[in-house]
Parts: structure tokens; C-alpha cells; sequence
């Protein structure tokens, strides 16, 4: 009866977790559409806009480090739910925001809400054995897809409102209030989970001299920094290379975020049957492949042919270009969970603060790639510039996997399956 109980517990830490952590994300991710206005009234440029839809993603990053480390040593529960309610404010002051520099500060305490990663990875992690931890992390994981929530709400929002852009941070705020406490009542805690003895700030920190979490933090600045940069980026992407409105562009768009958030869980799964190295190793030559591909820009040229010139038009229409992108998602849903799998079997003292060490590092890649998209969208007038950028970054991973995991001979049959077989 006790084992019944507390699955049950379980479940419900599990779900209520999930259902905070994908209205947390949709708050995180508000300037994916509430930006394009924005930028339009305040005449910005691209390397403006990037700045602006990437502020949030720094605080949420900054905070993941300390909320991970607090989550280990006071609970899941009432860090998630002070967390939350600290970002209600800030998030209903946006509408009555008027300067740049107020969405960039207001934009940094909106970010909170990207911190709760980092909170419920190691609270819901515990709940469950080290064999399930995968899979729960994955279902938890999927919280990502509250990105596809915001590129479906916020468009219907501004459109109800007749373009009145103010109505979407107003909802979103109410909804993060109720979102609180409906997360208060349903969830629970558990004194057995907290990390015993007072661990020192300076000895979480100095875990980032370990190999295997810089290796970690490095794998997850692209599978998660890259998804959040793309979620941020393609609903203005499709607008400005192929001219969509802005619904039809948000929608295109959540094409990738709903699978990059929502297939985690299986990500979670794929981890816990086939080990943290082999899935991670797939998902990024899938990346990469992708990648390459995106990265061409449209061409057009012409050439002499026998009867005179022929004109010739290479690129990637709206629907291969969304369908590749649909493939990255998938990928990218699977790698955040392999590399997470990675920290629970090898940390499982310290989920929260190892967690929060590489959710830094996969927030700050969501930081610096779009700034880094629109700078280089200023200097070269190439949309497709973004994607050889990411290229680059999974070529990083790729050699670096190849070479550390040789090494020190990673690369053999994964415990499940080891256990499996004996």
C-alpha cells in the first residue's frame, strides 16, 4: 500500500511539475512573438531584436546555477513555487512598457521563469529509481513545448485585441499566478530527498573543473541553447524570407518547438534503453546533416546556355525548409534528455547543482546565438547565416564526443543494456 502511495505521489509531482514548467516556458519564450511588434513600433534592428528576445533567456540562465544548488538543499517545492510567483509582476509590466530599455530590464526579471529547469529537473528526478529517472526527466523535459504554446497564443491573442500587442503579457502573467498555485496544491515534498549536510557554494562550483560536466554543458549549449535560439528566431524567420503573416509564421514555426519540447519524453526513454553516448552521438550527426543543408542560402544565378542565358533559382521552398526543421526538433527533443541522462547516472548526488551548471551553459548558448543571428543578419544580409553558425557548433561537438569518449573508452555497451544481458 505504501509502494501504491507513493507512485502515486509520484505521478502527481510528475504531472503538475510538467504542467508548471510548460507555462514557465511559454513566459520564457514571450518575445519569440511579442518581439516582432516590438521591434516594428521601437524601429529596431536585427542585432536590437536579437538582444531583446534574449534577455530573458540570460537571467533564466544566470539563476539556473543557485536554483539548482537551493533545490537540492531546501526542496523542489517551495523553490519552484516562489520562483514562479516572482515573475508575475515583471511579466504584467511589459504591457505598459514604452523604451527599449525597459523591455531589456523587464526582460531579465520575466527570465526567472526560465530558471525552473534547473528546480524541477532534481525534484522530479528523485521522486522515481535511477532507472526511470530518464523517462521522468524526458516527460518533465517536454514542458519545452509551452514555446509552441506562445507561437499558437500569442498570434490569436493580438489578433483578438486588433493588434493591441499588451493583452499577451496581461494573460500570461494571470496565467503564471494560477499556474502557481495550482503547482502548490497538487504537488508535494518529500524531507528524504534533501541533500544531507550544508554543501559550500565555492565545492558545487568547483565541480566545473570535472571534464565530463564542461563536456556536458558543451553538448547542451547546442541541443538546448540551439533549440531555445531557433524558437526565438524562426517565427521572424519565416516572416522576413518568406514573407508569411505573422500567424502563419508562428504556426510554421511551432512546427519545430512542439517536437523539440513535447518528444523529450521520448528522448528520456531512447536514453535509458540505449545509454546517454550512443543517443547523444546520433542526435548530433542528424543535426549536423540538417544544418548543412539549411545553411544554403537562396541562389539565384544565370548561365550561357547554347540558345542564350538560363536563369536558375537554388533553395530550400517554405515546406522542405519546415520539414527539416521538423526533423531538428525531434533531435534536439532527444538530445536534451540524453545529455541530462548523462548527469543522473553520473552525479546522483548532485542533480540540482550539476544541472544547473550545464541548464547555465545551454541557457547562455539560448543567449548569445541570437544576438549572434542578427549581427550576422546586419553584417551579411543572410538569413541562412544562423544555420552555418549552428553547423559550426555541432562540428565542436561531434570532434569533441569522438575524441573524449575514445579516450577514456565511453564508448561500449550502455549500463541498461550491460544489465540487460547479464
Amino acid at each position: 500500500m505504501a509502494s501504491q502511495s507513493q507512485s502515486s505521489t509520484a505521478t502527481r509531482v510528475l504531472v503538475s511539475s510538467t504542467f508548471a514548467f510548460t507555462i514557465c516556458f511559454a513566459v520564457w519564450m514571450i518575445f519569440a512573438v511579442l518581439g516582432i511588434p516590438i521591434k516594428t513600433e521601437l524601429g529596431l534592428s536585427e542585432t536590437e531584436f536579437g538582444l531583446l528576445a534574449a534577455m530573458p533567456v540570460l537571467s533564466g540562465s544566470l539563476v539556473r546555477v543557485p536554483l539548482g544548488i537551493w533545490t537540492d538543499r531546501y526542496g523542489g517545492r517551495i523553490v519552484f513555487f516562489l520562483l514562479m510567483i516572482s515573475a508575475v509582476i515583471p511579466v504584467w509590466l511589459l504591457a505598459y512598457a514604452t523604451e527599449y530599455w525597459q523591455f531589456l530590464v523587464l526582460g531579465l526579471f520575466v527570465g526567472l521563469a526560465g530558471g525552473s529547469f534547473s528546480v524541477g529537473t532534481p525534484y522530479v528526478a528523485r521522486w522515481f529509481p535511477r532507472e526511470r529517472q530518464g523517462l521522468a526527466m524526458g516527460v518533465f523535459g517536454a514542458g519545452n513545448s509551452g514555446s509552441a504554446i506562445t507561437k499558437f497564443v500569442a498570434p490569436a491573442l493580438i489578433a483578438a485585441a486588433g493588434g493591441a500587442w499588451a493583452i499577451v503579457p496581461q494573460v500570461y502573467a494571470v496565467a503564471l499566478l494560477v499556474t502557481a498555485i495550482v503547482f502548490w496544491v497538487f504537488s508535494a515534498s518529500n524531507p528524504a530527498h534533501a541533500v544531507k549536510g550544508s554543501v559550500p557554494l565555492s565545492q558545487q562550483l568547483a565541480m566545473l573543473k570535472d571534464p565530463r560536466v564542461l563536456r556536458y554543458c558543451q553538448y547542451y549549449s547546442v541541443v538546448f541553447g540551439g533549440y531555445v535560439a531557433l524558437a526565438l528566431w524562426m517565427t521572424k524567420y519565416y516572416i522576413g524570407e518568406y514573407g508569411f503573416s505573422i500567424e502563419l509564421a508562428a504556426l510554421l514555426a511551432a512546427c519545430f518547438s512542439l517536437p523539440g519540447g513535447v518528444l523529450r519524453a521520448l528522448g528520456g526513454w531512447v536514453s535509458d534503453r540505449y545509454g546517454a553516448y550512443h543517443t547523444t552521438w546520433w542526435v548530433m550527426w542528424v543535426c549536423w546533416v540538417a544544418f548543412f543543408i539549411l545553411s544554403y542560402p537562396q541562389t539565384k544565378f544565370t548561365v550561357m546556355g547554347v540558345d542564350g542565358p538560363l536563369d536558375f533559382t537554388i533553395g530550400l521552398n517554405p515546406w522542405m525548409f519546415t520539414a527539416l526543421l521538423f526533423i531538428v526538433g525531434i533531435a534536439t527533443a532527444i538530445g536534451k534528455a540524453s545529455v541530462f541522462k548523462f548527469i543522473s547516472d553520473e552525479f546522483p548526488q548532485n542533480i540540482g547543482a550539476v544541472s544547473g551548471i550545464v541548464g547555465l551553459a545551454g541557457g547562455l548558448g539560448g543567449f548569445v546565438l541570437p544576438i549572434m543571428f542578427g549581427a550576422l543578419l546586419d553584417f551579411t544580409g543572410i538569413r541562412s547565416s544562423a544555420f552555418m553558425l549552428l553547423y559550426g557548433t555541432v562540428c565542436v561537438s561531434l570532434i569533441s564526443m569522438h575524441y573524449s569518449f575514445r579516450r577514456n573508452g565511453a564508448t561500449s555497451t550502455p549500463p541498461a543494456a550491460k544489465a540487460a544481458t547479464a
